[in-house]
């Protein structure tokens, strides 16, 4: 009698025309690294979950159940514990008399039914879901914040807060409180537990910041998720001073001091991962507000290939990066993405045969191999003064946080005079609007024209979530409004979608599910504007031709692709939406 791996491997090979060297190497991966042949079999891409759950339904008999809309019952949830249903990825579904129902991804676990049916006293039933699936299922129900916080909270009332009791009144008024109570509160398990749980729930949401608000009656506790502050939780303003207490604790920031702003980092190590928070300290009415930035090194792709850059932008950074000197200058607003990008060209510069410094202000990501120069004002350690001194240090690569100042622009257009190649980023509305910032600055025209090889406008739009964006039909006048004329846009090599000029215009538009929060979308995707610097751009700089004429060569006679031309061609592919394009271009 044949085997289930049999079975499956005879249907795959019927159905899916299998060669006998694709099993042969699924079989010798499935035994040298000890994994399930399930799992090789998606991996290697022979078969999807989807079709493999399919099989092993019809052989196995047991249903399939999605759970992206399935309603939990809290009490049912309660009977397997948090770390049983993650350590088997299955989750209770339901309770009948003496049966429990779950649902699992590998219902071939044995370990798993043996532990639960000991564990529950109940005889098991099994439906088929998704790993994924049930991921998010045990992430939102036994990782739910709201849940988990009110339990701490519980605990935290329910212990002495140390000291004489003191009013409602003088809790409200932070200066009256003791220094000694803030620390000893903040020292203790529900607090500590309330701070990690904030923490990593931040990182489970994607969240690039937290915003830690002290109100009048609560501290208030917002996530930003692509991009968009969200109100997570409020823990009571009793508890205030202790959770501040305790962030300033862990970011070595001094916790005697109230009245001016500080900032600090600390490091968390997550899910095999090490991320970086910069803190960030301001007084206000109420207390202290506190802004921690998430930065995981993880999302620093190796080079530029891995940003998700439309084909031209991409082609045109390859060819400017590989420059020997000349200066880059990528522009946007704050929240761009303008730093992701420059620690992405430098980890791809990032060789033992050359020298990269940069000066910066924080320092965002810690690189081996790149000396960083963090600026320090109130000891004269600016932008010029330490790229005046990084100059003797003979770099070969050179990366300035911000070009705030006329003698940081000098001095850095000089060094790329001089054989460095130079990084940097300014604050300007379009790529070639630099130009004009930089003469402002007081820099001759005739030194911008010889330094600048690239220019670079980058905005970050939000990516539609694919799990529940909805179609909707467009006519053609509205889009006429806006300029979206299909057959006019450059065409990518990479576009899928390719919209007919007649008939339908299908786009899609944000709904809203529980993989992303109820939000509509899920990550974001950068949006970019960029142009090589050439003779002729040389030449009406020198002879100080108006921005207008520089663009209308730079798009007609260059083919440089407007901010609003690159994200309607993500919006062709219905990676965003038409909102979001329009949101994130409006400028245009």
């Amino acid at each position: 009698m044949q085997t289930l791996k049999e079975d499956i491997l005879e249907i795959l090979v019927k159905s899916k025309h299998l060669t006998k060297k694709q099993i042969e190497d699924a079989l010798q991966i499935h035994k040298v690294k000890q994994i399930p042949f399930r799992t090789v079999l998606i991996q290697q891409g022979i078969i999807t979950e989807e079709e493999l759950l399919s099989l092993l339904s019809k052989k196995l008999y047991i249903p399939t159940l999605h759970l992206t809309k399935y309603k939990f019952d809290p009490e049912i949830i309660k009977l397997i514990p948090d770390r049983m249903a993650r350590q088997y990825n299955m989750i209770p579904l339901s309770r009948m008399g003496n049966t429990l129902t779950v649902a699992m991804s590998d219902p071939l676990n044995v370990f798993a039914l043996d532990d639960l049916r000991l564990f529950t006293g109940c005889s098991i039933d099994t439906v088929l879901s998704p790993h994924e699936q049930i991921q998010r299922a045990i992430d939102t129900q036994y990782g739910s914040g709201g849940k988990d916080i009110q339990q701490i909270l519980k605990e935290s009332e329910s212990q002495p807060t140390g000291g004489a009791e003191k009013t409602e009144v003088e809790f409200l008024r932070q200066e009256d409180l003791e220094l000694t109570d803030a620390i000893s509160e903040s020292e203790k398990p529900p607090i500590v537990k309330l701070v990690n749980l904030m923490l990593t729930e931040a990182l489970k949401k994607r969240a690039s910041d937290i915003h830690v608000e002290p109100e009048e009656d609560c501290l208030l506790v917002r996530y930003r998720i692509d991009g968009a502050l969200y109100d997570f939780f409020k823990i009571p303003k009793l508890k205030q001073n202790a959770v501040l207490a305790r962030l300033k604790i862990i970011s070595s920031l001094d916790i005697t001091e109230n009245r001016i702003p500080q900032d600090g980092r600390f490091k968390l190590r997550f899910e095999a991962k090490e991320v970086d928070f910069r803190v960030s300290s301001l007084p206000i009415t109420f207390g202290q507000k506190f802004v921690l930035r998430l930065l995981d090194k993880s999302n620093l792709s190796i080079g530029l290939d891995k940003l998700g850059f439309s084909e031209q932008p991409l082609k045109i950074f390859k060819e400017a990066v590989n420059k020997p000197f000349g200066m880059l200058l990528i522009t946007g607003p704050t929240g761009s993405g303008k730093s992701t990008t420059l620690y992405s060209i430098l980890n791809q510069l990032n060789t033992t045969e050359r020298s990269i410094i940069t000066v910066e202000d924080p320092v965002e990501y810690q690189i081996t191999g790149i000396t960083q120069i963090q600026v320090k004002p109130d000891i004269g350690l600016d932008f010029a003064s330490g790229l005046r001194s990084l100059l003797r240090q003979s770099p070969d690569v050179i990366m300035i946080g911000e070009i705030r100042d006329s003698e940081t622009a000098d001095i850095a257009i000089k060094a790329s005079l001089t054989g460095q190649l130079v990084l940097s980023t300014l604050h300007t509305n379009d790529a070639i609007s630099s130009i004009t910032r930089l003469i402002d600055m007081g820099v001759e025209p005739f030194l911008i024209a010889s330094s600048l090889v690239m220019l670079c406008a980058q905005r970050l739009c939000r990516m539609l979530c694919t799990k529940c964006r909805k179609p909707i039909d467009v006519p053609n006048e509205f889009l006429e409004k806006l300029g979206f004329i299909p057959e006019t846009l450059p065409k990518d090599k990479n576009s899928a979608a390719q919209l007919p000029s007649k008939g339908k215009n299908i786009f899609y538009v944000a709904e809203g599910c529980q993989y992303c929060n109820n939000t509509g979308f899920h990550g974001r995707i950068a949006v970019l504007e960029t142009i090589l610097i050439d003779d002729t751009i040389r030449e009406m700089i020198i002879k100080k031709k108006s921005l207008d004429e520089i663009k209308h060569y730079a798009v007609f006679t260059c083919g440089m692709r407007t901010l609003r031309e690159d994200i309607f061609l993500k919006v062709k592919d219905g990676l965003t939406s038409l909102d979001e394009a329009i949101r994130v271009t409006t400028e245009e």
